[in-house]
């Protein structure tokens, strides 16, 4: 692969929490030198990006493909695509599929499909019991070996405390991720918002801010047992984050992730039952969005998500208690993550820390970095472009976006994914 420079770009480096005007100069797939002002004469096919944004590709745990079993709803070539168009390089895909993630030959099914079919990195995560079912520990050393790099039952929570701790145990042992769901079932069984005075004017059931916490306790006393690696998927409540800070503190291996929909979106944008805004867990008081952010902002939460969950016409357009969870989100992730900067809330650097770096850390991947040495994984993009989004044009199969004819501001130029472009006009 040939060099090629991009110069003139204010870079994002959330190592150094800095942005600088600049460049970078690209080789074999691998940043081999950053510059300010005029490249170096080596540099290669030169392309001037006019001070536009130039940051890590974002790492996005968390994402529903729906192969293997409802690839009418979302396939790797579909989710690749979108994911590339919303300046996402590494797609880190949940195993809550049908059938679900729990075989290594149901994971290397998937590795293959995702090879051929998706422009951008796409790494597995298996489940971490059988059929999701709570019940029985899956091969968690063969599934490794395969290349799962997470282990986790989606939304389903393991009651059974004996098998979890056995579970978490095992992790351990092999130096596995385990990531967890921590609305505490019983009380979360049957909601479709979160509990108050909007829930009961509108007549639909809710659970309490409290279930995420109470969840969170118990995590973390088996976290304390067996001192296994552990990945909170969503805090959405100010009532978990001291838990969270406590947990941190006493030095366990846990961090915590929030969709971009917790972080933009309240439960009061449910308003006339629009069920495109039913997502698990529910949207939360402002209160609470707004000391997510906070936690953000300061590094208590590590990672900021998609949580893309795609869903067809058939399962939106129901009743809101009765329409499925979840909303697609890789396209519109950096778009609706911007609101967060142009509102004040946090820095370029600290967005770019939750959405690329520290995912990157958290699975022990090397991109996530604007440093020399690392992979040539980058978007470039406009922050303050612009635009109403239109779900029709979005690149995934299904489109249950909130974000549905919303004023937006940010748009991805281009998108890299080993020094190969795999979004935008040739530059």
């Amino acid at each position: 692969m040939s060099a090629f420079t991009l110069t003139n770009a204010r870079l994002i480096d959330p190592e150094t929490g800095e942005e600088s005007l600049g460049g970078i100069t690209v080789e074999d797939g691998v940043i081999t030198a950053r510059h300010e002002g005029a490249p170096p004469a080596d540099a290669g096919t030169v392309t001037e990006c006019n001070g536009l944004c130039l940051a890590p590709g974002i790492v996005d745990i968390g994402v529903k493909v729906c192969e293997p079993g409802e690839r009418h709803k979302e396939s790797f070539g579909s989710a690749g695509q979108a994911a590339a168009a919303g300046g996402v390089t590494t797609i880190v895909t949940r195993p809550d599929t049908t059938p679900v993630i729990d075989t290594p030959e149901t994971l290397e099914f998937v590795i293959r499909r995702a090879r051929e079919a998706a422009p951008v990195r796409v790494l597995p995560m298996a489940t971490l019991t059988k059929n999701r079912e709570g019940r029985e520990m899956t091969e968690i050393g063969f599934l490794m070996d395969t290349g799962a790099v997470a282990f986790s039952d989606g939304d389903h929570v393991v009651t059974n405390t004996k098998v979890l701790v056995r579970a978490l145990t095992y992790a351990r042992a092999r130096g596995a991720l385990v990531i967890g769901h921590i609305q505490e079932p019983v009380l979360s069984a049957g909601a479709a918002v979160t509990s108050g005075k909007f829930a009961s004017l509108r007549g639909l059931p809710g659970v309490s801010p409290m279930a995420e916490r109470m969840g969170l306790d118990r995590d973390v006393a088996l976290l304390e047992m067996t001192g296994a690696a552990y990945h909170i998927d969503q805090i959405t409540t100010a009532r978990a984050l001291p838990a969270l800070e406590r947990a941190k503190a006493n030095g366990l291996d846990i961090t915590a992730g929030v969709s971009i929909h917790h972080l933009t979106l309240n439960e009061f944008d449910v308003a006339d039952y629009r069920t495109f805004f039913k997502v698990k867990p529910p949207l939360r008081s402002e209160d609470d969005r707004v000391a997510v952010v906070g936690a953000v902002a300061s590094g208590l939460i590590d990672v900021i998500c998609s949580m893309h969950t795609p869903q067809d016409e058939e399962s939106k357009r129901l009743p809101y208690e009765a329409a499925a969870s979840g909303a697609v989100g890789l396209q519109t992730l950096l778009p609706a993550a911007m609101r967060l900067v142009h509102s004040g809330d946090m820095t370029l650097a600290q967005l770019w820390r939750a959405l690329s770096l520290n995912p990157a850390r958290r699975l022990g991947l090397a991109c996530g970095r604007l440093s020399e040495g690392a992979p040539a994984d980058l978007v470039l993009f406009d922050p303050d472009a612009p635009f109403v989004l239109d779900r029709a044009n979005l690149l995934s199969k299904s489109k249950n976006t909130p974000f549905d004819e919303a004023r937006m501001q940010g748009r991805v130029r281009a998108t890299w994914v080993a020094g190969r472009q795999v979004h935008g006009d040739a530059l």
